[in-house]
């Protein structure tokens, strides 16, 4: 599939078209989601977040490490939140959307939004700068995580919902559409994990806009391009908010590290 791929707008059912993109490409995008007027407000809530635990160095929500790193100015920020829907009402108000709600059956019977489990909400913030410690995410699958966390594969989407306007060349979310339904074996050991960078043939580009939705299918192999411009250009601020089935596991503040989270450090 080239980078071109047709998008949609959600209301509070998805289509027949809509479904059927969705289960043979593994991802759809939606156009428009929120007002430019939101997208600010939930930065200005992020930033209240953001605050809040540099001023307390917060360390781990709820077992799940928080990645600092320096803006363009040399401050301490916050580059990777979890559970931030805990810690801000505006971020805990976007979640009561019904259009979220409707894209609970992209994930089959028994979906919920996971927003205690997993690591919740997360806030991405991406700085190309020069002190800046996440600027890119090598290849991986969001299914390894139901392996780490000792379970069966289970369906996981990722909703994402964009506040800033995407180029190439700010790099962004990259995906290999149709991946979803590879074997175990090849979900495994197609790439190597978080350590291969480098382009695919087959992989597309999603290039949102401020206020766009995306939902990929965590099954799928995707990452994160570093943007190819420095700076102030390269800023990029994006929310994900996983759609999870079977068993119910929340987290709170007693929860243990997942172990693959403890290597956090070779994800940049």
């Amino acid at each position: 599939m080239a980078s071109s791929y047709p998008t949609f707008t959600l209301s509070d059912q998805l289509t027949s078209e809509q479904i059927d993109f969705f289960n043979a490409h593994g991802f759809i995008h939606f156009k428009n989601f929120i007002t430019k007027s939101t997208v600010s407000s939930i930065i200005h809530a992020s930033k209240e977040v953001e605050r809040n635990w540099v001023e307390n160095d917060i360390k781990k929500v709820n077992g799940v490490p928080i990645k600092y790193g320096k803006d363009l100015n040399g401050e301490k920020i916050v580059q990777r939140f979890a559970f931030i829907n805990q810690h801000h009402m505006t971020l805990a108000g976007l979640l009561l959307d019904p259009r979220i709600t409707a894209l609970l059956p992209l994930a089959g019977e028994g979906s919920r939004l996971g927003t205690e489990e997993k690591d919740g909400m997360v806030f991405n913030h991406y700085i190309n700068g020069p002190e800046s410690t996440f600027t890119k995410m090598g290849w991986h699958t969001d299914g390894l995580r139901d392996i780490f966390y000792g379970g069966k594969l289970n369906p996981m989407l990722n909703v994402g919902i964009h506040l800033s306007t995407q180029k190439e060349s700010n790099g962004g979310l990259k995906i290999i559409p149709g991946t979803h339904k590879q074997s175990v074996y090849q979900m495994l050991f197609r790439k190597k994990y978080f350590l291969d960078n480098k382009a695919d043939k087959d992989e597309v580009s999603i290039l949102p806009e401020a206020g766009d939705l995306t939902i990929h299918d965590g099954r799928l192999w995707h990452r994160v391009a570093q943007s190819s411009i420095r700076g102030e250009e390269s800023r990029r601020r994006v929310i994900y908010i996983p759609i999870i089935a079977g068993k119910y596991a929340p987290k709170n503040e007693n929860s243990p590290t997942v172990f693959y989270q403890r290597f956090a450090g070779i994800v940049k």
